[in-house]
This record gives structure tokens, C-alpha cells and sequence, in this order.
């Protein structure tokens, strides 16, 4: 395939719209508990579905992308999210919101898994790790901006004559009772974008190497009978329920325990969260090229312990600074512990990073798990369940063997 920067591009922008889409909903908590009167566990539920469609939908998804292409697959994931978006904004109950999170959640876990490959292809597989990290950027740069659009929208007083045209026409669309729900009509009107772009453009078939096709049945058989994968899965599985357990309840704790407000210093800190997860992944390039992924994990994980310990127990003014340094140490996180788990199995690597993908279920889990002991025993109480997430996380970096070691610029000078 020739190398397409358009492609390159638009698959850019696709990350930016599927992160803008996919973490709101730890801004917007606090305001479903107060509309609907649901209690944290219930609440909870709204993280679970759409995690939950991740687990269902991410093997699945590699079939489909192969029978039909990776453009049909792309523009029927954005017409899922349209469709949820358009339910909640048209119908604002707090059963098709928990119904709509499912059917977003599966067109993004099905995006994810048509546009990755494509990435490769398209901007060349010699810069495909270049271009991966900058996705996550782009990725993480809509996390950062999604709640400060909504605290604006939230924020900003109703008048009878708007000066801003797009306030103006949300107000008109949105309950005066539910300000929140503007936000959906802005995602509606994003994947309506994303549908009209992706359907225009020429969007190549991607040949697929051995390592990035659904693997057949006996092999995830096979994969399933190690220890080792189950292992890593759990590991996967532990670290996305403690970022959504995490970003999902910052606002609520502090609201609860500091009087902060939800739609300023509640928004602001998720916004900063996810910011800081995105910027503490420079930090940990430069780290990897110095030290053992394994010793980089060890140190990171220690000190989002840390940080967890204070945004639970400290003063108000420390609390709203350390959620977000969590963020910011448990940025590599993910790509260490999905490089470790790659680099120690030796073949497969396709089908096992199909059940490593499916291991993103955990962020349907961890909010619920800490919605229930927050309704048992108080909210701090439920957010101590991440110590024993946080701690899995940290345990790769004790027992991972991998086959195959990072390289560091001490190891090139030794050499």
C-alpha cells in the first residue's frame, strides 16, 4: 500500500473524536446522581456498559473488519455513536443513557480495532511506533479538552438573547432541568462529521501481516492453556478499572469530601487527569530509553500509590492536585505492561493482543466495584479498592520475564 498521509490524517482525527466521545462521562457523573437520584453503585452502571462492549466486542470486531474492510467497519462504529448520542440527547432517562453507553462503547471498541492496522499501513511501518504515540496525544489532548467544553456549556447562563449562535441553538435543545445533557448533542453532531468524512474519502483495503489477523479458535485455545496470558490479562484488566475507577469518581469525591464544585474544580480535575496521563507518557519514553521497562513500571506504579494515598487522605488543596498526578505516573502504565506481555509470549502475538484488548472489559468493573463499597461504606472507602488494582499493576514489574528486554542507550554503550 502506498503511503497515504491523508489517511494518516484522518485516522489522527478519529482518535480525537473517539476520546472526545469516550471520556466525559467521570465530568458528567456527579450531575447524572443529582438528576436522576441514583446512588454510586447504580450510577456506576453507566462505565460498565460501555466497558462491557469493549470486552464483547473487541474479538469480534477483527472478523468483521476482515469480512467487510476497515471503511464499512469505521463508518458503522461513528453511526453507533450517533445513535447513542442521539438517544440520550433526544430521550434523557437514566435507562437509555445506560443503554446508549453500550452501543458507543461498541463502535469505538470496533473503530479501535479497524484503524490500527490501517495506521501502520498507511503511514509506513517504519514510523508506525512514531505515529502510534502521537495518536495517543492527539488521543489524550481530547481527554484533556472534553471536560472543559462541558463545564463552559454548563456553566455559561442562559439568556434571551445568546451572543454565542451554538450556545444559543444547545440551550434551545436541552432541558433547563438537565444543562448536561448539551454535551450529547455536541457528540451527535461530531460522529454526524466523522460519518460524512470517512464515507467521502477512499479509505485502502489493508493487507494484513500473520500477527494482525484474527486468530483461529484452536489458537486462542492454545493461548488460553498458558499461565503467563492469564496473567497479563488479569494485569490489563486491573489497570483500565483503576483509570476508570479513577477518573469516573474524582469529581463525586471531591464534591462529597471537599465541597468542590462538579462543573468547575470537579471538571477541571478530570481534565487534568487525563491531560497528565498524556504528558507523563513523554517522561516515560525518555525513562525506557534509560532503564528496564520493568524498573520504570516499578517506580511509576510506586509513586501512583502515592499520590492515590494522598488524594484520599489529604487536605482539600492536596487532593485536587494529586487525582491528577495519578494520571500522570500511571501514563506508562499500559504500554509497558501490553510490550511486556507481547515481547513474553513467543508466536500468536495477533490473537493474544486480541485477548489483551478484551482484558479493557475491567474498566466496566472497576467504577462499579467502587460504586457499591461507596454506597457500603462511604466513597474514600470504595476508592481504597484501587490500591489492590494499582498493586497488581505494580507486581509486572516483579515477576515479567519477557524474551525479549527493552533497549536502552546503557545497554548500546555496553554492547
Amino acid at each position: 500500500m502506498v503511503r497515504n498521509r491523508y489517511i494518516v490524517g484522518l485516522i489522527l482525527l478519529i482518535f480525537f473524536v473517539m476520546s472526545f466521545l469516550t471520556n466525559i462521562p467521570g465530568a458528567i457523573i456527579p450531575d447524572i446522581i443529582t438528576s436522576f437520584g441514583v446512588s454510586l453503585t447504580v450510577v456506576a452502571l453507566l462505565p460498565f456498559f460501555f466497558f462491557s462492549a469493549y470486552g464483547v466486542m473487541s474479538v469480534p470486531a477483527g472478523f468483521l473488519v476482515e469480512r467487510y474492510t476497515e471503511k464499512p467497519v469505521m463508518v458503522a462504529s461513528f453511526v453507533a455513536g450517533l445513535l447513542g448520542a442521539l438517544s440520550i440527547a433526544l430521550h434523557p432517562s437514566f435507562l437509555v443513557i445506560v443503554t446508549a453507553s453500550f452501543v458507543i462503547g461498541a463502535g469505538m471498541a470496533a473503530l479501535q480495532v479497524a484503524i490500527n492496522p490501517l495506521l501502520r499501513v498507511a503511514g509506513g511501518e517504519e514510523h508506525f511506533a512514531f505515529n502510534s504515540a502521537f495518536a495517543q496525544l492527539v488521543f489524550g489532548a481530547a481527554s484533556f479538552l472534553s471536560p472543559r467544553v462541558y463545564s463552559y456549556i454548563v456553566e455559561h447562563p442562559r439568556t434571551a438573547v445568546d451572543p454565542n449562535p451554538l450556545l444559543a441553538i444547545l440551550h434551545r435543545v436541552t432541558p433547563a432541568n438537565l444543562p448536561w445533557i448539551s454535551i450529547y448533542w455536541i457528540f451527535a453532531g461530531a460522529t454526524i462529521v466523522m460519518v460524512a468524512i470517512i464515507a467521502s474519502s477512499h479509505v485502502p483495503r489493508v493487507e494484513r501481516n500473520e500477527d494482525e489477523r484474527a486468530g483461529t479458535l484452536s489458537m486462542y485455545r492454545e493461548l488460553l492453556r498458558k499461565r503467563l496470558v492469564w496473567l497479563f490479562f488479569g494485569c490489563v484488566f486491573a489497570y483500565v478499572a483503576s483509570e476508570q475507577g479513577t477518573a469516573n469518581w474524582i469529581s463525586q469525591f471531591l464534591a462529597t469530601y471537599h465541597h468542590a464544585d462538579p462543573h468547575t474544580a470537579g471538571a477541571d480535575a478530570v481534565s487534568w487527569f487525563w491531560g497528565l496521563l498524556t504528558l507523563g507518557c513523554l517522561l516515560g519514553m525518555f525513562l525506557l530509553k534509560l532503564f528496564d521497562s520493568r524498573h520504570v513500571l516499578i517506580g511509576f506504579s510506586t509513586a501512583t500509590l502515592l499520590c492515590l494515598s494522598v488524594a484520599l487522605f489529604g487536605p482539600a488543596r492536596a487532593s485536587i492536585v494529586a487525582f491528577p498526578l495519578i494520571g500522570f505516573f500511571a501514563s506508562i502504565m499500559w504500554p509497558v505492561v501490553s510490550s511486556l506481555a507481547l515481547n513474553s509470549i513467543a508466536e500468536h502475538h495477533g490473537s493474544f493482543a486480541g485477548i489483551l484488548c478484551t482484558g479493557i472489559v475491567g474498566g466496566a468493573f472497576g467504577p462499579i466495584i467502587i460504586g457499591r463499597l461507596g454506597d457500603m461504606f462511604g466513597l474514600r472507602a470504595g476508592l481504597c479498592f484501587l490500591y489492590l488494582t494499582f498493586g497488581c499493576v505494580l507486581s509486572v514489574g516483579f515477576w515479567a520475564k519477557p524474551l525479549i528486554t527493552n533497549a536502552t542507550i546503557l545497554q548500546k554503550k555496553e554492547n
